[in-house]
């Protein structure tokens, strides 16, 4: 008899079981995982029926989870390699903030996710380079956040960089119009970046630059094949103080210098 298909469901069920103590739900996912013998009844003394995974079931969850560690690995170390590609040219750098974005309000009857019941007072904080929100707040993760290292506020030019290591995740992504509107309203630019393989430029929508990686992650280099369309930001004050509370990434040069001021001496220094 042919496994099933392993689906998102089948491998949640294994994890959960693994969890706890095995209380079967009897349904049609436990058919499927103990007729694939990746689960297997026992009877405990009492006479009480629990699940328990089999050896070839613990072997699924652990390939899934060597298969989601290489995948996190790759977009982590891209995202680490366009960081640094930020900061040489004097950018400030943050990954992954949770910053608050206010998007369009979703037709009647289709829920927003991250969304708050109404828009709150701190709108009235929100700057002059931004309209009254249309009725709604979104949580926005954007993989790099990133402003010019400038004194000046209107030459900050924030900018969004998403990151995606494989096609399936940048597609997935696409599909995903309001967290799109909630990255654009946070900053002056935004673009999508990934290797060369994943997508042509086309496939990006018009308003998102485009880079990409050709070669490898560790010798590898960017090529930008669109810039994004440019719209003017003022930074709300949430925005500032979420940057102010956070920690930018530090170039290697940041370390070098405040390892010098230190005190610790250099080359023919004593």
């Amino acid at each position: 008899m042919a496994e099933p298909r392993l689906t998102r469901h089948h491998r949640a069920r294994l994890l959960q079981i693994w969890r706890s103590a095995g209380w079967p739900c009897r349904d049609g996912i436990e058919i499927d995982l103990l007729a694939a013998q990746w689960l297997c009844v026992h009877t405990t003394p009492e006479g009480r029926d629990t699940l328990r995974l089999t050896d070839a079931g613990i072997e699924v969850l652990a390939d899934a989870r060597r298969r989601g560690a290489r995948e996190l690995g790759a977009h982590d170390r891209l995202a680490q390699k366009f960081a640094e590609h930020l900061m040489r040219a004097g950018r400030i750098v943050w990954r992954e903030l949770s910053l608050r974005a206010a998007i369009d309000a979703p037709p009647t009857g289709q829920p927003v996710p991250d969304q708050s019941p109404a828009v709150p007072t701190l709108w009235q904080d929100a700057g002059a380079g931004h309209a009254a929100p249309a009725g709604v707040w979104r949580i926005a993760r954007p993989d790099l956040y990133s402003v010019r290292n400038t004194s000046v506020e209107a030459y900050l030019q924030p900018m969004v960089h998403e990151v995606k290591a494989t096609r399936a995740d940048l597609l997935s992504d696409l599909r995903h119009a309001a967290k799109r509107q909630a990255y654009q309203w946070l900053c002056s630019e935004c673009h999508y970046v990934f290797p060369v393989a994943v997508a042509r430029p086309e496939e990006i929508p018009e308003a998102f630059g485009v880079w990409v990686l050709h070669g490898s992650l560790e010798d590898g280099h960017f090529e930008q094949l669109r810039p994004a369309r440019h719209a003017r930001c003022t930074l709300p004050f949430a925005v500032w103080l979420a940057l102010a509370r956070a920690t930018p990434l530090r170039s290697d040069s940041d370390i070098d210098s405040a390892q010098a001021l230190l005190g610790d001496a250099g080359p023919g220094q004593s």
